[in-house]
């Protein structure tokens, strides 16, 4: 492996990372970087090349590489042109010819010089016996000598005479070679991102068109003036004496007649007189049938695929409105499905979770924490609590849209997740005696679903937006997951809700029941005062203070509490009518007590408590939310 570093002296396999005099400025051309192969080892001290090598990515190469380009459009017209018009090869044209080919012969030398990179072991090469080997044994370089050699010239120094011999014409077609430049060209604009994908290929097809186009014509000028009755050709009948007329009329009507032939117009004005014209017609009619369906096809794809979302919308929206109409659901609800998909798709570009869904962790949370975190910050319930905390939370989040007058929380649901609204506005109301009542409205870095989530009661109220509004969302898993660890941030968290709650209007604390003893529970575990009562009592009329918040990691396991099925038969058994099929209970601290919940709500002793899978549970810490447990 050593001969692919730059010293010998070196055991390491090392691998030059892309550069351009220094550091890459522009992450938008990393789309050509050099890979490593893994378990390559990279040595940051060892990134120079060694002496004369170029290394292929290097800006200044990749400049002569743009302005060789040039060059090459220029041969791609030139060389068909020279063969239909012999006069412009030894005349004007020949000082252009000989200068294009002197930047092309420079080329070759620096090829010599060139690393390139090894594909089985993606390391690049700079050892100088290997990149000439290589570069001598392709096919690269005896079509780069062909192409560049002025033959003219050669054979005029031989004889000492000038020949506009037919081969000469044929022999500069070898330039022609140089067009893979342009395809790598298109090939790596169509890869970078700041370049507009759209417009490449548009540039690409047209290129191409005009390509054939010209050569199209030139080569049926060509035909005419080697046929042995000049009158009797596709010009000639039109033009006398097309031979000794001015060049660019012949290549006017050249053009005029290969684009008329390439669109199918077919006027008739030019048109094939003898055999061999006719038989260059239904050759070129044949390819353009091919250049056609290539350009319909790219354009097609270029459109729809910019339009594909458009139609996934419209399907998308179709199907709603069969759903609708077959379950005849209320104009209302229709409306909100409707509203609510429709922004789904207009802010796709702004959530694009697919693309986020792809990019590393630590990238999500760097673009997470750059939008949402200062919203955070600015919440009540978050106030106070370590960076820490708000880092972990704010990478948790999932951000959403909702459009005007759409529910984002329903009365007496189950609670699931609380949100914070990020923009917009959203109302808080609730249900009574049939009608629905506004009891506030929500802005900017509040929070909503809360309270049902931290006292894990039903919703107590139904959100409404009110304008389009932005909120992220947390599940309730999550946030117990990152506060179980943080004792003092949950002190904290906890002490801003209870402040929170003493300033919410007597309308909305009736609608939240229980609500004292509710916190009473959340704020203490189970310590009795001498006269029998809990010691920390919580009240909201102001008058009683909350004396302490127990300090340790099971304040918020207790607040959201394991739910599991518990059924009182064995996981073999099959359930029989009369039986009940399980019920839903919270799991207790111990399985002791666990056992005595069973018997209270299966009515029944047991001694072994039992997955599904039969094997038999021992610690109730390894049990998780919704598992079926078999007692019996």
């Amino acid at each position: 492996m050593s001969q692919y570093s730059g010293s010998r002296s070196s055991p390491l396999p090392l691998l030059f990372r892309r550069h351009s005099s220094g550091e890459i400025k522009n992450l938008a051309s990393v789309s050509s970087s050099l890979l490593p192969a893994f378990g390559t080892i990279v040595d940051e001290n060892h990134l120079q090349l060694k002496k004369y090598v170029i290394a292929p990515y290097d800006r200044r190469y990749r400049w002569w590489q743009t302005f060789l380009v040039v060059l090459v459009i220029y041969s791609a017209w030139a060389s068909p042109f020279e063969l239909a018009f012999k006069k412009v090869a030894t005349g004007s044209l020949m000082a252009v010819d000989l200068t294009v080919d002197a930047f092309f012969a420079i080329d070759i030398i620096l090829t010599f010089f060139v690393s390139y990179l090894d594909k089985t072991t993606y390391l690049l090469v700079v050892d100088h016996k290997k990149i000439a080997a290589r570069y001598v044994t392709k096919l690269w370089f005896p079509m780069d000598v062909a192409s560049t050699l002025p033959f003219q010239l050669i054979d005029r120094g031989f004889t000492g005479k000038v020949h506009t011999g037919e081969a000469f014409g044929f022999l500069n077609l070898l330039r022609l070679w140089r067009l893979r430049r342009v395809s790598q060209l298109f090939t790596r604009l169509e890869k970078d991102t700041r370049f507009s994908y759209f417009l490449t290929r548009c540039c690409k097809l047209v290129c191409v068109t005009l390509f054939a186009v010209h050569s199209a014509g030139c080569f049926y000028f060509w035909l005419a003036t080697h046929h042995k009755n000049p009158a009797n050709t596709w010009i000639g009948s039109q033009v006398e004496d097309f031979e000794h007329r001015t060049i660019w009329l012949g290549y006017t009507y050249s053009i005029y007649w290969s684009i008329v032939t390439l669109t199918t117009v077919g006027y008739g004005d030019l048109h094939a007189v003898n055999t061999g014209e006719k038989a260059f017609n239904m050759v070129y009619m044949l390819f353009n049938i091919g250049l056609t369906a290539y350009l319909i096809g790219n354009m097609t794809n270029l459109i729809v695929h910019s339009a594909i979302r458009t139609f996934a919308m419209r399907d998308a929206i179709n199907e709603i409105l069969r759903y609708a109409s077959k379950n005849r659901l209320p104009e209302g609800l229709k409306e909100q499905m409707l509203a609510h998909l429709q922004l789904k798709f207009k802010t796709v570009e702004l959530q694009q979770e697919e693309v986020l869904e792809d990019l590393p962790k630590a990238i999500r949370s760097s673009i997470a924490q750059h939008l949402f975190h200062r919203t955070l910050e600015k919440t009540y319930m978050f106030k106070g609590v370590s960076q820490d905390l708000l880092v972990q939370m704010v990478s948790e989040m999932k951000a959403e849209y909702f459009p005007p007058k759409v529910d984002i929380i329903l009365q007496n649901e189950i609670p699931t997740d609380f949100y914070i609204l990020v923009s917009g506005l959203v109302e808080v109301l609730v249900y009574k005696n049939g009608t629905e009542q506004l009891l506030s409205k929500l802005g900017s870095s509040d929070m909503a679903g809360e309270i049902a989530v931290l006292l894990n009661i039903p919703q107590p109220f139904t959100l409404r937006t009110k304008r389009l509004s932005q909120v992220i969302r947390m599940s309730h898993h999550h946030f117990k997951q990152i506060l179980q660890p943080n004792s003092q941030d949950g002190k904290i968290l906890l002490s801003n809700f209870i402040e929170y709650l003493k300033g919410l209007k007597t309308e909305m604390l009736e609608e939240i029941p229980y609500l004292t003893e509710l916190l009473s529970d959340l704020v203490t575990e189970q310590p009795i005062g001498s006269n029998g009562d809990p010691q920390n009592q919580v009240s909201l009329d102001g008058n009683t203070q909350v004396e302490e918040i127990p300090d340790n990691s099971n304040l918020w396991s207790s607040t959201f509490p394991v739910r599991v099925i518990i059924h009182g038969h064995s996981p073999n058994e099959n359930t029989t009518e009369g039986k009940t099929t399980g019920k839903v209970v919270y799991l207790p601290d111990t399985i002791e007590d666990l056992y005595s919940l069973a018997e209270n709500k299966l009515g029944k002793q047991a001694s072994i408590i039992v997955m599904a899978d039969g094997s038999q549970v021992e610690e109730l810490n390894a049990l998780r939310e919704n598992d079926h447990l078999y007692i019996f």
